[in-house]
């Protein structure tokens, strides 16, 4: 897995951090926008950061660096060769196994269907 936190745009002032990287387990690339609550009086503690955007919390839900960046581009500043960045995080990722524990976790969120091998 990997996170990279980037600046946000100047004008943003409601964000605090925009989180963006490779899920190897889910085999997405996320983006998480964090900044302080809707002034509507919903919100428990006014202080406390809530993600305002989280994409890619389902399996292939972005398949490229592209369309994470896509998000986060109306709300970061995206370096220069930033999607390689992202690539090279995947492709870096996908040398490691699953151990034990994650491939039990894995198979009970999704098991196989009984007619598949």
């Amino acid at each position: 897995m990997s996170r990279h936190s980037l600046q946000p745009l100047p004008g943003r002032g409601a964000i605090y951090e925009v989180a963006i990287g490779w899920d190897r387990p889910l085999g997405t690339f996320f983006v998480i926008i964090f900044g302080t609550p809707d002034d509507d009086g919903s919100a428990f503690d006014r202080d406390e950061l809530t993600p305002l955007l989280w994409e890619g919390t389902a399996p292939g839900a972005l398949s490229t660096p592209d369309a994470a960046i896509a998000l986060a581009s109306s709300y970061a500043v995206i370096p220069d060769g930033f999607a390689a960045q992202l690539a090279a995080d995947r492709c870096a990722d996908r040398s490691a196994a699953n151990g034990p524990v994650q491939s039990a976790a894995l198979a009970t969120l999704w098991p196989k269907p009984k007619d598949r091998p």
